[in-house]
């Protein structure tokens, strides 16, 4: 079986030669608009969500050719969110993955624009190239839908917003958090199972989602943990970033220790899950402790 590495690293090429076909090229009408939405979804990343969508289809046997759509729309989408949280009127980010945030390398009017086109050609990709069943790309439609809208990442996003300068407790913090990072993790793994033929059943439904539950809330308990504790240079963002803006965070609410030790029982709790998946699950038990373990 290949190493967690290999395995991040070959998702990441496959998804990035998706999007590079599937988006539009910045030689075409209008130019600035189609060059911000490159950049964007381009940008240096993990690619964490189409890895999941792969990931959860090899449990149930996808090809992997049904898997490119929904794992490159996962990555749009997400490329737009980052895109929209950093404008002035949300965090009012200079630095991204790396690099300038897409209103500071373009404008503010070009980058909630790039970011719009991001999420309707999201949908589309799915809607004409996605599974030849009509009824499978319905479904995965639909289930990201429900991940981008208000009762998923949009409505975790305006949580996050009123939270800002006020007091909440660690119930209303995870709640904010299950929205706005890990309805589209969760939608990850639910894209990779509609990718398949014969999909999961009750049982491991129920497993898949438990795990990308458990995930999702350890990757925003990391994030939090390497506002206080990581370098920019690694990270992509600037370091403290929370704490100016005064919203509240894990190490702000439980302290850093208790925020590891958390980020550590749901690592584990993520791993048990995927007990009933045997050694097919291997990669995704190795991807729950890196997302804990890891520096960016």
């Amino acid at each position: 079986m290949a190493s967690l590495s290999d395995s991040l690293t070959q998702a990441r090429a496959r998804v990035e030669a998706v999007l590079d076909q599937a988006l539009p090229d910045a030689t075409l009408a209008p130019e600035r608009l189609h060059e911000a939405m490159r950049y964007a979804a381009l940008a240096p990343g993990k690619r964490l969500r189409p890895f999941l969508v792969y990931q959860a289809g090899l449990l149930f046997d996808a090809i992997d050719t049904d898997l490119d759509s929904p794992a490159c729309a996962v990555e749009m989408i997400h490329a737009y969110s980052l895109i929209h949280d950093d404008l002035p009127a949300m965090d009012d980010d200079d630095l991204r993955r790396g690099q300038p945030t897409c209103h500071r390398a373009f404008d503010e009017s070009t980058a909630i624009l790039a970011g719009d086109a991001l999420q309707t050609l999201a949908f589309q990709r799915i809607a004409e190239t996605g599974p030849a069943n009509a009824e499978r790309r319905i479904r995965m439609i639909a289930t990201l839908a429900e991940a981008v809208g208000s009762r998923g990442m949009a409505g975790g996003q305006a949580l996050d917003l009123g939270a800002v300068r006020h007091r909440i407790d660690v119930t209303e913090l995870e709640t904010m958090h299950r929205h706005k990072t890990g309805a589209l993790i969760l939608a990850s793994l639910r894209l990779g199972s509609l990718g398949a033929v014969d999909g999961p059943d009750a049982d491991q439904h129920s497993a898949l989602d438990h795990y990308g539950q458990c995930i999702g809330l350890a990757f925003q308990v990391q994030d939090d943990i390497l506002d206080v504790t990581g370098d920019s240079r690694d990270t992509g963002k600037a370091r403290g970033a929370d704490a100016r803006r005064e919203k509240p965070t894990y190490p702000g609410l439980m302290g850093l220790e208790a925020s590891q030790r958390f980020a550590r029982h749901l690592r584990d709790e993520a791993i048990q899950a995927m007990e009933t998946f045997g050694p097919r699950a291997d990669t995704l038990r190795s991807l729950a402790d890196y997302i804990i373990s890891r520096e960016r």
